[in-house]
């Protein structure tokens, strides 16, 4: 199908079987668990390899005394901001493939039954235009790294880029499971520059309630055991 240039489906073959395995409603919610991160970690490795340039660090020294450079990566002011509460099982998969610690900053974004369109009931981004003097935990990121496993209608993804444009981010990175093609196409047509947007998957259809055909389920479900709310 065609999509957005800003639009990347991973075509890793272990990537396409743990996604098929998680489309099956026998995987449990420990599976699921497992299966969200190492999704996220292999496209964490592809979308970051592009993201993320390696500089000079300062000089090192081996266990046994030889000098070398270090290797550091750029740019450094990073953040994740997981997209509540799904996002939340992507978080230990990029923390783990950054070189050092960043700041996460939570967004609650949620789908008004209605209209489909997205509402957002928390945000705990540090205040916008943060000076100089800000500790590194509250300056706005030069790459934000949006992390949500299902991109449905793409109000919610779209929203979200939206909140980090008006923080004063840079360049936004945005790592999700699965997309529906319309949704994607969406979110990625909306934000062209600056954005962009790596999926395990696509599919084609969504239904009548913005639920992706064939889909994965309410993955935030599915993760916490809330199916039948």
């Amino acid at each position: 199908m065609s999509l957005p240039s800003n639009v990347h489906v991973s075509k890793h073959p272990c990537l396409m079987a743990k996604l098929s395995r998680l489309r099956s409603k026998g995987t449990e919610s420990r599976e699921v668990k497992t299966l969200i991160n190492d999704i996220s970690v292999i496209l964490g490795c592809e979308a970051l390899a592009s993201a993320l340039t390696p500089v000079e660090g300062p000089k090192g020294e081996t266990p046994i005394g030889f000098e070398y450079t270090t290797t550091t990566v750029h740019p450094q002011a990073l953040s994740i901001v997981p997209i509540l509460r799904s996002g939340l099982g992507m978080v230990e998969a990029i923390q783990t493939l950054l070189p050092q610690p960043v700041p996460v900053h939570h967004l609650g974004l949620y789908r008004e039954p209605s209209t489909l369109e997205p509402v957002e009931y928390y945000n705990n981004l540090p205040h916008h235009g943060a000076s100089a003097g800000s500790t590194e935990g509250n300056q706005v990121a030069s790459l934000a790294i949006i992390v949500d496993p299902v991109i449905a209608t793409g109000g919610t993804c779209a929203a979200a880029i939206q909140t980090l444009k008006e923080w004063g981010v840079k360049k936004i990175l945005v790592l999700s499971v699965i997309a529906a093609a319309e949704g994607v196409t969406r979110a990625a047509e909306e934000w062209p520059e600056a954005v962009e947007i790596w999926v395990a998957g696509v599919d084609a259809e969504l239904t009548g309630n913005g639920m992706l055909k064939p889909g994965v389920g309410d993955v935030g479900d599915r993760l916490f055991l809330t199916i039948g709310k």
